[in-house]
C-alpha cells in the first residue's frame, strides 16, 4: 500500500521532486479512483481525470456529474470505501486512521492536506495530474488559474489607505486571518484583514464579537453563512459600518471560498468587483 501525504509544504516539495521519468505507465494508471475531499473532487474532474472515479464523498457536490455517494470524508469506513474496490484513494487528512485501515486492505491512499497558499493548491493539480495520467491537463488548469488571478490582481484598484475586510465563517463572528488559505487571497487583492489583530492564539480563525467588527468599520464584509446584507442592518451597530452603507457586502457560496480548487478564480472576481465599487465610491 503507498500513501502519500502532500499538506502543507510538502505539496509544494512533491512537485519539485517528481519528474516525468516518476510518471506511473499507462497500464498502472488509477481506474477507481475514490475521492473523499471535494477539492480532489474538483480538481480531478478539471484536469480530465473524472472518467476514472468510481465514488466521491457526501459533500463533494461539484461538479453535477461527479459520482456522489453516502462515503464520508469525516467519518469514512473502509469497509465501504473497500467496496467500490479502488486502487486509489483521495482524502484531505487522515480522519479515523482510515489511512491504516485501507493499508491493511492494500488500497493505495494520497493524502492532500488543505493549501496554504496557491502555490500548493497548483502543487496538488500537478500531483494529481501525475498520478492519474492527466499531466498535460493539470497544465492547462494551472496555467489558466495563474492567468485569471493575475488578470484580476492587476485589474483591482489599491487605495491607499488599503480597504479593510472581514470574512465571515458564521453569524457566531469566527473570522480567518491572513495566515490562511483564503486570507491569503484577501492579500492578493491589497486588503487589510480586521481579524489578524484580534487572533491571539495564532489559530488563524478567531472568534471576533460584534462590538469588535463594528468598531473595525470594514469596508468589505464577506459572508460565506448564508447571511445577507439586509440581515446585517438588524444587527446591533451594523447599520452603520462603511461595508453596510456603500454597497461592500459580499454573498459567496462557501463551497466556493473554502475549497483551494479551479473555483477560487470565481470567488477573486467575485470579490475583485466589490473591491472596484466600494473603491469607486
Amino acid at each position: 500500500m503507498v500513501t502519500i501525504r502532500s499538506s502543507g509544504l510538502c505539496a509544494l516539495v512533491l512537485a519539485l521532486l517528481f519528474v516525468p521519468a516518476a510518471v506511473p505507465s499507462r497500464s498502472a494508471l488509477p481506474q477507481r479512483i475514490i475521492s473523499l475531499s471535494p477539492t480532489a473532487t474538483e480538481d480531478l474532474f478539471a484536469i480530465g481525470a473524472g472518467p476514472q472515479v468510481v465514488a466521491v464523498d457526501n459533500q463533494s457536490d461539484y461538479p453535477a456529474n461527479a459520482p456522489k455517494s453516502k462515503l464520508s470524508g469525516y467519518t469514512p469506513n473502509a469497509e465501504a470505501i473497500a467496496a467500490y474496490k479502488p486502487d486509489l484513494v483521495v482524502l484531505s487528512y487522515n480522519a479515523s486512521h482510515i489511512e491504516e485501515s485501507l493499508a491493511k486492505l492494500h488500497i493505495a491512499v494520497l493524502e492532500q492536506g488543505a493549501a496554504a497558499n496557491m502555490g500548493q493548491a497548483y502543487a496538488q493539480l500537478n500531483q494529481l495530474g501525475r498520478m492519474t495520467g492527466h499531466m498535460a491537463g493539470a497544465a492547462r488548469v494551472v496555467a489558466r488559474m495563474k492567468a485569471q488571478i493575475s488578470a484580476i490582481v492587476k485589474g483591482v484598484p489599491r487605495p491607499n489607505p488599503a480597504l479593510t475586510v472581514y470574512h465571515e465563517v458564521d453569524d457566531n463572528y469566527y473570522s480567518a486571518t491572513s495566515k490562511t488559505f483564503i486570507g491569503r487571497v484577501y492579500t492578493l487583492l491589497g486588503l487589510k484583514n480586521i481579524a489578524d489583530a484580534a487572533d491571539k492564539t495564532g489559530s488563524g480563525y478567531p472568534k471576533l464579537s460584534g462590538e469588535y467588527i463594528v468598531g473595525a468599520d470594514p469596508a468589505l464584509i464577506v459572508l460565506t453563512d448564508g447571511q445577507t446584507a439586509a440581515k446585517l442592518k438588524s444587527r446591533a451597530g451594523w447599520s452603520t459600518i462603511a461595508a453596510v452603507e456603500n454597497g461592500g457586502v459580499v454573498t459567496v457560496n462557501a463551497d466556493i471560498s473554502s475549497r483551494w480548487g479551479p473555483r477560487i478564480v470565481d470567488f477573486l472576481h467575485v470579490v475583485a468587483s466589490a473591491v472596484k465599487t466600494v473603491a469607486a465610491k
